[in-house]
């Protein structure tokens, strides 16, 4: 149980050389950086939990100090020094007084973690030497609380904490042999200068991304030199304009990003894989846009509509499609940078189920899509 001590002016005095003592610590660790080490002060209201303390002293106040070193980011070690002070219920009674030293561990999370704004959740135990009037005996003590950092160097730390305290009651003949229980709440200070130094080596990665990053704008460079990189540029060999994507200006043709779009139809003769004279001048202008990109490999694609039977529309499509090829070929582009599909009725590009749609849809308006293919594609 506690004692009645000396006058309570004489442990006040003393906790306020403590807190002093604290307070230049604070400094000193915060200019420290040559070991991983943290001050901690923990100032708090301390209830008596069981009798006869409960009975005996009203709440009264409690403060710690702890010095740890850190072994790893999550485990530190090291001395607690804590003084309690329960004013007494009854007039004619005086304080009484809890000193305690010893020391134990700490859990929590790193110091450097990321999320939850950096809030680190701790777990920590003590054996204790109590000190109570004249009596010495054994103690320990547990708590929980949370970490918040104050500013981005994370050197100082603020939280709330819960504490629980015994000190343990030998068997003595006439003595109340019940130990002694109190719980601590209160709002914890720690600086460390471990921090800082942990600080400075998460910084590292950020320089090594700055790096990447300028190693990724010196990778998009601009092949025509017309003012385009070549990640957005369209017509990244041959020098074109803002206003079209990096490609020349054609009158027949629109270069997109993944197709030549043509601006006007390639026509055939009825039923056949002829292509009219009147076509010529589109897929002239289709043999330039492929002569000044080179690195372009299209697809020549074949549709008809669903009249007719399914495999006749099939083969024309296939022959009309092949043709095309077969043009742009005889005009100077290698065969392996064009194919061709069929697709007969497939993909229409309209309804086939009014006059107007399957006149959109007939071969004698076949539309020839060219799609650029990547590198390496097979479709």
């Amino acid at each position: 149980m506690l004692r009645k001590s000396i006058a309570a002016s004489r442990p006040l005095r003393a906790s306020i050389l403590a807190t002093s003592l604290a307070l230049g610590l604070f400094t000193f660790g915060t200019t420290a950086g040559a070991v991983d080490l943290s001050l901690k002060l923990e100032p708090g209201l301390a209830v008596p939990l069981s009798a006869p303390q409960s009975r005996i002293y009203d709440v009264g106040g409690s403060e710690s100090l702890k010095l740890l070193f850190g072994l790893t980011p999550y485990l530190d070690i090291g001395p607690t020094a804590s003084f309690t002070l329960l004013p007494a219920s009854e007039a004619q009674a005086e304080s009484g007084i809890v000193w305690g030293l010893g020391g134990g561990i700490r859990i929590k999370r790193p110091w450097n973690s990321q999320g939850f704004y950096g809030i680190s959740p701790w777990f920590d135990a003590d054996l204790l030497y109590m000190r109570t009037g004249d009596l010495n005996r054994p103690g320990f003590d547990a708590a929980v609380g949370l970490a918040v950092p104050v500013g981005e160097t994370r050197n100082l730390w603020i939280g709330p904490f819960v504490r629980y305290m015994q000190t343990l009651q030998a068997v003595r003949e006439g003595f109340d042999n019940r130990d002694a229980k109190i719980l601590i709440l209160g709002v914890s200070f720690e600086v460390g200068s471990g921090i800082r130094r942990e600080r400075a080596t998460e910084e590292s990665p950020v320089a090594t991304r700055e790096v990447i990053v300028t190693r990724e704008v010196a990778s998009c460079p601009d092949s025509d030199h017309d003012g385009l990189l070549d990640s957005v540029d369209r017509c990244p060999e041959v020098v074109g304009s803002i206003e079209t994507w990096g490609c020349p200006k054609y009158d027949k043709v629109v270069v997109e990003k993944d197709k030549l779009e043509l601006r006007e139809k390639v026509y055939f003769a009825f039923d056949q894989a002829k292509i009219e004279e009147r076509s010529f001048p589109v897929l002239d202008e289709v043999v330039k846009a492929l002569q000044d990109n080179k690195g372009f490999k299209v697809q020549v694609e074949g549709h008809t509509d669903s009249s007719g039977l399914e495999g006749h529309n099939q083969t024309l499509s296939e022959k009309r499609a092949a043709a095309v090829v077969d043009y742009i070929v005889a005009h100077g582009v290698p065969r392996d940078r064009v194919t061709s599909k069929g697709f007969s009725s497939s993909v229409p590009t309209d309804t086939n189920d009014t006059v107007n749609g399957r006149e959109n849809n007939r071969r004698v308006e076949f539309i020839v899509r060219f799609t650029i293919l990547n590198a390496g594609s097979t479709k």
